[in-house]
């Protein structure tokens, strides 16, 4: 069986094992890299995955999955690049960096997949974007799709479209809680305890999300199902629309993505 490592077992590193765990993946074929000794015993109780070095992680496995921030990457490919075997493959979940930079650094012809994966992978529920670099073939692809799809679904795309994904869901989760936030700051003005109003929108989203993807319906249409001519859902549309929610947004995804092409200018 196929031998994974994670470099870097911050929230979405965990998550990630956890997910390959319940889907079956035995405990000894995971190996995993943490600077913090208190965290790395931490993860070895929970999940009784083996914590080991850099290049011991390069040595042992047929996998290595770079979950790292982008602000850490050059000392960690600094270790990879003289550990890593021939033909094994990186998947790397660091937001805004291109295959290049990997190819670049490691040794010729190293294949090299990008992913942009989101928060909700935590529960299970991610979704992934993938992209294949240089020298990655559609073998690799499937072999990334399988992993991911342990932790939620999975989408192929160009690398072109990798920073309009990162704006778009690698962030996404981000702007819903954001209008949870204020839908619930909402609800306390109109006189509700927090935990009801909480309750009442967290679960509106919840279904709202459901419908949205079991539905062959546009949002649009969904919407328009809600909207009674005079009444209470058109009247907040009009004020949505006055204060210019949706041009505020399609603000805040462009420039969520001028900023993962800046990350990515290294």
């Amino acid at each position: 069986m196929t031998r994974i490592a994670v470099l870097g077992a911050g929230k979405i590193g965990e998550a990630l094992m956890a997910g390959l765990l319940a889907a079956g993946r035995p405990a000894a074929d995971l190996v995993f890299t943490e600077r913090h000794p208190e965290r790395a015993h931490e993860l070895t109780q929970r999940h009784h995955i083996a914590s080991v070095d850099v290049p011991t992680a390069a040595q042992r496995s047929d996998v290595l999955v770079v979950a790292v921030k982008p602000q850490d990457i050059d000392p960690l490919l600094a270790e990879l690049a003289p550990a890593i075997r021939p033909g094994t493959l990186v998947v790397t979940l660091c937001a805004g960096l291109p295959t290049s930079l990997f190819e670049r650094v490691l040794p010729a012809g190293t294949p090299v997949v990008r992913v942009m994966p989101n928060t909700p992978m935590l529960v299970g529920e991610a979704m992934s974007a993938i992209s294949a670099g240089t020298h990655a073939t559609d073998q690799h692809l499937a072999e990334v799709e399988k992993m991911l799809g342990s932790v939620g679904r999975v989408v192929r795309l160009p690398e072109s479209q990798q920073d309009a994904v990162t704006a778009l869901s690698g962030s996404g989760p981000a702007y819903f809680f954001y209008l949870v936030e204020a839908m619930i700051d909402a609800g306390i003005l109109l006189g509700l305890p927090r935990a009801v109003a909480a309750d009442l929108i967290v679960q509106s989203a919840y279904g709202a999300a459901v419908m949205m993807r079991e539905s062959a319906d546009h949002p649009v249409i969904l919407r328009e199902a809600v909207t009674s001519p005079a009444g209470t859902t058109i009247a907040a549309v009009r004020e949505l629309e006055r204060h210019g929610v949706r041009a505020a947004l399609l603000a805040a995804i462009e420039a969520a993505r001028d900023r993962s092409v800046e990350l990515g200018n290294r």
